[in-house]
């Protein structure tokens, strides 16, 4: 959503969440004295150089150099721009994002706001066609066929788009405006090559499901076709309210119904996601259309310390749980855990819980395959584990893999199974690790997309095991700061010091390095007297100077905190003395080639001699 987030609101959010928190959910961290380290998630080492400072509401990579607060983390983290990141942090903690109501910034979100309520407009009607429409008898008898009941078509809000090419648009396109708003929102196709009816409705003749999120509000819609016309489920577009890679169908209905989750089952359809509600079990939901995220899976732990993933048990599903697994690894800190449900040929969750009932099927969740033995069953399936050739090949694909496990009892577990396979003992296996070469730029692959036709084995492409998230960091070269930067990095420390200190106009004129930053960041503090070294953070994060700070960020700080302001005033004195120097010399020096030219005859008049 486009709009300036109010900086109260800001400092508020950080004054709510505490980094440790943020960090810790994505990055497994061990307490070191006051601070907290663990391994750099922006870089690879063995070595843990990263920290996190508790008391500052900082963190630093003595290795990389990434720093900076908690917005900043989730920035480099999930590779998200501010505004992203803050949005995130508030819905994690139960907030609202305010925007600023400036002229421009009002009209942006007074658009989004209204998608959202056209939106929810369309879905309503959806829902009424589905009693009324003189055509919705196949709606719902397909519905009954399926054995869904009238108070859960209720609860998950179904409805039903009729046939026809316009029914969408002669309801809610009636001027231009708002025909722009259904295109927006993906309920109309624009088709340019018939200039007379260049829109039409996207879903046609078709049940119709409603994509809620965490507030219940409608940010798209999936239909299923009622006969056997392609595609069977079409989905609603990408647009400036509905991001699928973030959004899970039926997490908004499951919550509704139990506020503890002990599990969460992803299944891979809308109706799968409703026959098990239907049937009382409400901890299913659906990725749409996508693969499976590491944000559906990070949003899936904070509420649930179990996942389990349901596929069909043929060669296709087995390699799309595959690629589920890789996504989740690094995800698996110590008590959390994941398995995988493989369901026969020829059923699904639907019919599955309809034949055995919710007894036997949760049961069967309970039995259904653990990580770890499809992780080496998986591998080895195709290995001769009776040869060392077999078992050499194993360690070979399974070391990459199991190192991106966080640090804890599991990976040690994992890495004991690994040598009770090859014979080779874990400090030999991890002997093997190469150590990697720092490169001049990280980029982490986006996950996988197996859509060629076949069956391709899995460990064939683990030369560049998947990893969970795109994040680039620049790698930093130590030098030494600038003046204008050291007095940055105090000012970060302690913004009040511009309170004791008398900032002298001249500043600006200074010929000096990172000037310009010095004095932005000074403009800021001044702006909010108070601030805390976090809440100025956030504040210069949100300008085109913020990926200047952090090569400040967790620096050894020889100054103790009580001679900030003096440490700051006397580099300030320096640089000051320094351009007096310059301009005395630059002085003395035209005084100089003045008397020599005078002394010569060589010296110019000051004005031109009358013709």
């Amino acid at each position: 959503m486009a709009g300036l987030i109010p900086q109260r609101f800001i400092d508020d959010l950080l004054s709510r969440v505490d980094i440790v928190d943020v960090v810790d959910s994505r990055v497994k961290l061990r307490k070191t004295g006051k601070n907290y380290a663990g391994l750099c998630p922006f870089h690879q080492e063995k070595s843990p150089s990263f920290t996190v400072q508790p008391d500052k509401q900082f963190y630093y990579c003595f290795g990389c150099g990434a720093g900076g607060n908690a917005i900043g983390f989730v920035m480099n983290f999930e590779n998200m721009d501010f505004p992203q990141a803050v949005e995130l942090l508030a819905r994690d903690a139960g907030l609202e994002v305010p925007r600023e109501e400036g002229a421009q910034n009002k009209a942006a979100s007074s658009r989004y706001e209204a998608l959202l309520r056209l939106l929810n407009e369309v879905s309503q009607w959806y829902q009424q066609q589905l009693r009324s429409h003189p055509q919705r008898q196949g709606a719902v008898n397909y519905l009954k066929k399926r054995g869904l009941s009238g108070e859960i078509a209720r609860d998950y809000a179904l409805g039903y788009a009729p046939p026809g090419w316009n029914n969408v648009l002669s309801q809610f396109g009636s001027d231009d405006k708002l025909k722009r708003q259904l295109l927006d929102g993906g309920m109309l196709i624009e088709k340019t090559e018939n200039p007379q009816n260049p829109l039409y409705d996207r879903f046609r003749d078709r049940i119709m499901y409603p994509i809620r999120d965490s507030r219940g509000r409608v940010l798209g819609f999936g239909g299923r076709v009622l006969g056997d016309e392609k595609p069977k489920y079409l989905n609603s577009p990408e647009t400036e309210v509905f991001r699928k890679g973030e959004e899970l169908y039926g997490l908004f209905e499951a919550k509704q119904k139990q506020r503890k989750f002990e599990r969460f089952l992803l299944v891979e359809g809308y109706m799968d996601v409703i026959a098990l509600a239907q049937h009382g079990v409400h901890y299913a939901v659906a990725t749409l259309g996508t693969a499976t995220s590491t944000t559906h899976l990070r949003t899936l732990f904070k509420l649930a310390p179990e996942l389990v993933f349901c596929f069909d048990g043929d060669n296709a599903g087995r390699d799309a749980a595959w690629r589920a697994l890789q996504v989740i690894l690094p995800l698996l800190d110590d008590g959390r855990s994941a398995r995988f449900l493989f369901l026969p040929d020829g059923e699904d969750p639907d019919t599955q819980i309809r034949r055995i009932g919710k007894e036997a099927f949760e049961a069967s969740l309970g039995a259904s395959t653990r990580l770890a033995d499809f992780f080496y069953n998986t591998l080895g399936a195709r290995l001769d584990l009776a040869s060392m050739e077999g078992k050499a090949q194993l360690g070979k694909v399974a070391l990459p893999l199991l190192d991106k496990l966080p640090k804890g009892i599991f990976r040690q577990l994992m890495l004991d199974q690994l040598a009770q396979l090859t014979g080779v003992s874990v400090t030999a296996l991890l002997a093997q690790q190469p150590t990697p070469s720092p490169a001049p730029e990280q980029t982490i692959p986006a996950a996988p997309r197996d859509e060629r036709p076949g069956h391709q084995p899995p460990f064939e492409s683990q030369s560049q095991p998947w990893q969970p998230a795109a994040r680039r960091v620049q790698p930093r070269i130590r030098v030494e700061l600038s003046p204008s930067m050291k007095m940055v990095n105090l000012l970060i420390r302690k913004p009040d010091i511009l309170q004791e200190l008398s900032i002298p106009n001249g500043l600006a004129s200074l010929d000096t390095p990172d000037l310009d930053l010095l004095l932005k960041v000074i403009d800021i503090a001044r702006a909010a007297p108070g601030s805390s070294p976090p809440e100025l953070m956030s504040r210069i994060y949100a300008t085109d100077y913020g990926s200047h700070l952090t090569q400040l960020l967790g620096r050894e700080q020889i100054t103790p905190e009580t001679g900030i302001a003096h440490e700051f005033q006397e580099i300030l004195d320096r640089l000051l003395a320094q351009q007096r120097q310059l301009r005395e010399r630059a002085a003395l020096l035209s005084t100089l080639r003045q008397r020599h030219a005078r002394d010569n005859g060589t010296e110019e008049p000051d004005q031109a001699p009358d013709s």
